[in-house]
């Protein structure tokens, strides 16, 4: 039987995802934010493992396109 997990486990997945790729191409939280037209703020708290904001398919898609990646990367876990 498949396993079900809660929606913090996808989420922090995802919210590695974002900082791993982001980092990977150099940027800063504000360099990101800038591009994605959100503040940082908002950024940091998606990244934030701490605080558990949850975004929309847009928002993602909005970052996945900053940082020049298919929207599906964010999801893989390593």
């Amino acid at each position: 039987m498949a396993q079900i997990h809660d929606e913090n486990y996808y989420y922090d997945i995802v919210r590695k995802n974002i900082k791993k790729f982001r980092k990977e191409k150099g940027y800063t939280l504000q360099k990101l934010s800038e591009k994605a037209m959100m503040s940082m703020d908002y950024l940091a708290e998606i990244e934030s493992e701490k605080r558990k904001k949850s975004f929309s398919i847009a928002v993602l898609g909005r970052i996945a396109d900053v940082l020049e990646i298919d929207i599906d990367c964010f999801f893989k876990k390593e």
